[in-house]
């Protein structure tokens, strides 16, 4: 009996696309699409989630953008993605072996924002191989591509919320 040919599992599409272009003063990359971002299909849609307020307090948009706007950033310089691109939900829940790291970087390397900003601890740690980090700017750079961790803006993360390292990426993009 002939051996069967070995078949490729599927590739997962990406749960969110990618915001992405050249002239980028800020790349903003969270671990993975929330749950209620997943359903809604946009970036940043669970209700308790700080991200579009935040954008707007700051200076980095010159009004508040509702989640299904989400590919307007690109009019105000500013990118949207993730490490993981084909799973969803907290981050807890996340696998951790659909962090794509190498994907990241190539990703920056190609479009050179003058900014990645890590929205959270968990995919800055997953991308920079780090066991504690603080918040802030990074020794780190991909190229020009300055790197900086920020407080998540997710509700489940309010504890740690401090909004003065967004206002510093907001001031350096400024100078961008």
């Amino acid at each position: 009996m002939p051996k069967s040919a070995a078949r490729a599992a599927p590739i997962p599409p990406d749960v969110l696309p990618d915001v992405l272009g050249p002239g980028l003063r800020v790349v903003f990359c969270g671990s993975a699409a929330g749950a209620a971002s997943a359903r809604a299909g946009a970036y940043y849609a669970g209700p308790g989630n700080r991200f579009w307020p935040t954008l707007h307090r700051v200076g980095l948009t010159p009004r508040l953008l509702a989640p299904a706007e989400f590919r307007s950033v690109l009019d105000y310089r500013l990118g949207l993605t993730d490490l993981c691109k084909t799973e969803s939900g907290a981050d807890s829940a996340l696998s951790g072996r659909a962090d794509d790291s190498a994907a990241l970087a190539a990703k920056i390397a190609r479009h050179e924002p003058a900014i990645l900003a890590f929205n959270g601890k968990r995919a800055a740690r997953a991308f920079l191989g780090a066991g504690t980090l603080d918040y802030g700017e990074r020794r780190e750079r991909i190229g020009g591509t300055a790197i900086h961790v920020l407080p998540s803006t997710s509700g489940a993360a309010r504890r740690w919320w401090d909004e003065t390292f967004w206002r510093r990426v907001a001031q350096a993009a400024q100078r961008a």
